[in-house]
């Protein structure tokens, strides 16, 4: 997406916010093509066979987020953090409403290797939210930054934007973030 498209979708998000609901008709196609890019993203991190399709996840979210009145979104970056972070909670509800399994493997990989193994996913998945909220309890930003950028996608520059930060900021609170999981993920 160019930058014009950029201040597009973020003119139109922002009169949306404000109550034009005229505006949702031009902005519905463009960001449901980003959200359908997001959600991809997870579908490729989650176990083959996975009962939720990525078309199936795009449609919970926008109809959440179209139903959600009191939202104000300042920017397109904003508005896909949301979205990004709307996607994980509704995979993790998924995740802990499957049965559990009582006989499965355990896996040491990195953060960057944690959704590429095919068995697991779902534990992987709520293992990983789960050591978000601890790390949103004692620190949020390093949270949201691992949300954008994990989940959603959102460039430094985006996210920097979003945070009301210095991108050095956003790759130093990201290497820190990265790190401090890596060790909740793997205590051995």
């Amino acid at each position: 997406m160019v930058d014009g498209q950029h201040h597009d979708v973020t003119e139109l998000l922002q009169k949306w916010s404000a109550g034009n609901e005229e505006v949702l008709e031009e902005l519905t196609p463009v960001i449901y093509a980003e959200l359908h890019k997001i959600a991809r993203g997870y579908m490729h991190r989650e176990r083959d066979g996975h009962t939720l399709q990525t078309t199936a996840l795009v449609n919970e979210a926008y109809m959440r987020l179209v139903d959600w009145k009191s939202a104000k979104f300042e920017n397109r970056a904003h508005f896909f953090g949301v979205s990004a972070q709307l996607m994980r909670r509704i995979l993790v509800d998924f995740a802990r409403k499957r049965p559990k399994v009582d006989n499965k493997q355990v896996f040491q990989v990195s953060l960057d290797e944690a959704f590429d193994i095919a068995d697991g996913r779902d534990a992987d998945l709520v293992a990983l939210d789960e050591a978000l909220e601890e790390l949103a309890r004692f620190d949020e930003r390093k949270s949201k930054i691992v949300e954008m950028k994990f989940f959603g996608g959102l460039s430094v520059e985006e996210m920097a934007q979003v945070l009301g930060v210095a991108e050095i900021t956003v790759l130093r609170e990201w290497q820190k973030a990265k790190a401090w999981l890596y060790l909740q993920l793997n205590p051995s």
